[in-house]
């Protein structure tokens, strides 16, 4: 969440957009990698997740020896393959502990699904472009009890193998909806119960006053660098701030997510 400049025209760059690029050392170390990992999962938690889920369409699963008898019984029986062949068949630099998965995506949600089914907290994501942030978004949001997060059909990345690595089994368990119109997603859900209150610099009230006791919320997270567009943050209902030290500007946004949901989940889930 960007604070705010007295220079700058627009600062609603909300939670977490920082405008830089992930450090290049934030990534894993590349390796000769051959394939464009379309359609394949990788890593022991997004595997595992899918396999357990049953609306997971499953094709083709391979694994090391090792990885194999760590995993033990499957509802796909494993290839065994050379860890090296495996590195041969996703992108560089996919971390894949000796598992992957191709399977058939996952089918999105309406809007209308998730205010039907009764989900009380959702995230909304107005145009967050990056894979890792987008997982690690879908991986906070399970961990604090967001289970519904909606994205633009457009300016939005699919729900590929670097995703669900980054989510670490979430985008099993978060439904998932894609909307053409982020704003008059806000205006719907807003008709359905739902106080919306989207990150900004700008916000006159504190992240945690702003969520206090909401029965039904969404909070609305803007794009690395620019932030919330302008007429997306003049659908919300109110923009909060996350106070952080003057020295720093901003959070990266799946940061700032994971501190907001967070301050909205911690009525919800008492300390044992």
């Amino acid at each position: 969440m960007a604070r705010n400049h007295p220079k700058r025209r627009n600062t609603q760059a909300p939670a977490g957009a920082d405008g830089s690029p992930r450090p290049r050392q934030d990534r894993p170390r590349e390796r000769s990698g051959g394939g464009d990992g379309e359609g394949w999962l990788w890593g022991t938690h997004a595997v595992t997740a899918a396999l357990a889920n049953p609306s997971r369409t499953l094709h083709k699963l391979l694994a090391t020896e090792n990885a194999a008898a760590r995993l033990g019984a499957a509802r796909i029986t494993p290839e065994i393959i050379l860890g090296k062949d495996l590195d041969n068949r996703l992108p560089a630099g996919a971390v894949h502990q000796g598992l992957a998965l191709k399977a058939a995506p996952l089918n999105p949600a309406s809007l209308e699904d998730l205010i039907d089914r009764g989900i009380s907290h959702i995230c909304v994501l107005d145009q967050v472009s990056d894979p890792h942030n987008l997982g690690a978004i879908y991986r906070s949001a399970a961990a604090f009890g967001f289970q519904g997060l909606v994205l633009q059909t457009r300016h939005a990345p699919p729900v590929t193998g670097v995703v669900a690595k980054s989510a670490a089994g979430a985008v099993e368990t978060v439904a998932e909806a894609r909307v053409v119109n982020i704003a008059r997603a806000l205006e719907q859900l807003a008709d359905a119960g739902y106080h919306t209150v989207g990150l900004a610099g700008e916000g006159r009230r504190s992240l945690a006053d702003a969520v206090a006791g909401t029965a039904k919320l969404a909070i609305v997270m803007g794009a690395e660098g620019s932030g919330l567009r302008p007429a997306v943050a003049k659908a919300c209902a109110e923009l909060a701030r996350i106070p952080i030290a003057p020295e720093m500007e901003s959070l990266n946004v799946s940061n700032a997510a994971a501190i907001a949901f967070y301050e909205a989940s911690r009525d919800r889930f008492p300390a044992a």
